[in-house]
């Protein structure tokens, strides 16, 4: 992993400096799981404008959460003559048919986010399982024992395990020694809030409300947690990920105690740069920064990158402000006293 978290930063300068040398008037196809959550349509932004700068033509297409549309979706860019394929997987287990596809025409193929483990694509994403950390950790530092429940992703997809070994990590020896006790814990059907909030007032109802600290492993599912904490008169420690506004709000009015943000414009725009690179024929090994990597669950050794996520609690709320990510009025809306930025 050092040598994943040493090139984290430069990786990150020199995929977002200026791509005069790719090749002009290729076709990127990207196919998106869904655009539920928030964070995707910024990811969009910033790929398409990078695709664009590059002098490439994007293409895209919304699998809406289906496992078999998005198997459509791949075989409609590719019919529209994409050089090299963007996939943000619905499902892990299906989506190989996907890169099949791809690999029978000779495209290749950027998971983006998501895991698809297959040496055949290559892999950019954030450090999830040090993100999943990062929530434990902050969390934990507000509430260092006592019952914990932990509201998990999509079971269909390996980042909600990644962030659930992060946490482990974190709280895995208080658990064993009995300070923190897990008193509930379940996945959540396509990440989505309201299932989250059903999940998180299943798990209050079985703990009789004995819930000292939530691990939620985005925004959104943590908004439909502190819904379902705020009806029981609730407000303990939440932590989340994605940097969501609804959330950064929360946390400056400190119902949620940290948004992990990680910087999906930063995420887009390397993708569109890594997919120009991969339409002109160059190696996976070859791109800028990339790094051996066999973390997924069936050991395949792939060729990726992996930026690094940033914090935000109520201490460094000036950060997202001064990145331009949210405005100052919008995050300090309603702030309590103490917050950074506010």
């Amino acid at each position: 992993m050092k040598s994943i978290l040493t090139l984290m930063a430069g990786t990150a300068i020199a995929l977002t400096m200026s791509t005069a040398t790719f090749a002009k008037d290729m076709v990127i196809g990207v196919s998106w799981s869904n655009f539920q959550e928030e964070r995707w349509k910024t990811d969009e932004n910033a790929m398409k404008a990078a695709i664009e700068a590059n002098g490439d033509t994007y293409i895209s297409a919304d699998a809406q959460a289906s496992a078999a549309k998005q198997l459509t979706d791949v075989e409609s860019l590719i019919a529209q003559g994409a050089n090299a394929l963007v996939i943000l997987s619905v499902d892990s287990g299906a989506v190989g048919a996907a890169v099949d596809k791809a690999d029978a025409e000779g495209i290749p193929v950027l998971g983006y986010d998501r895991l698809i483990e297959d040496d055949r694509a290559f892999y950019l994403t954030f450090d999830n399982k040090g993100v999943g950390r990062i929530i434990a950790e902050t969390v934990k530092a507000q509430q260092p024992e006592g019952n914990y429940a932990i509201i998990k992703g999509d079971k269909g997809d390996p980042n909600a395990l990644f962030l659930l070994e992060g946490m482990m990590e974190v709280i895995g020896e208080d658990v064993d020694a009995g300070k923190i006790k897990i008193v509930g814990e379940a996945f959540t059907d396509g990440w989505k809030p309201d299932n989250a909030q059903k999940n998180m007032e299943q798990i209050l109802t079985a703990a009789d409300n004995k819930v000292d600290a939530v691990l939620s492993e985005n925004d959104g599912m943590a908004g439909g947690v502190i819904a379902a904490l705020s009806a029981q008169g609730l407000n303990i420690p939440v932590g989340g990920q994605d940097g969501d506004h609804a959330a950064l709000n929360r946390v400056a009015r400190g119902t949620q105690t940290v948004s992990v943000w990680k910087d999906s414009r930063a995420l887009g725009k390397a993708a569109g740069n890594i997919a120009g690179m991969l339409a002109d024929g160059k190696a996976m090994s070859d791109i800028p920064g990339a790094v051996k990597w066999s973390g997924g669950a069936n050991g395949v050794e792939m060729n990726a990158i992996f930026l690094a996520p940033t914090p935000i609690t109520k201490d460094n709320i000036n950060v997202v402000i001064e990145a331009g990510h949210i405005a100052k009025d919008k995050v300090c809306e309603g702030a309590m006293d103490g917050v950074n930025g506010c």
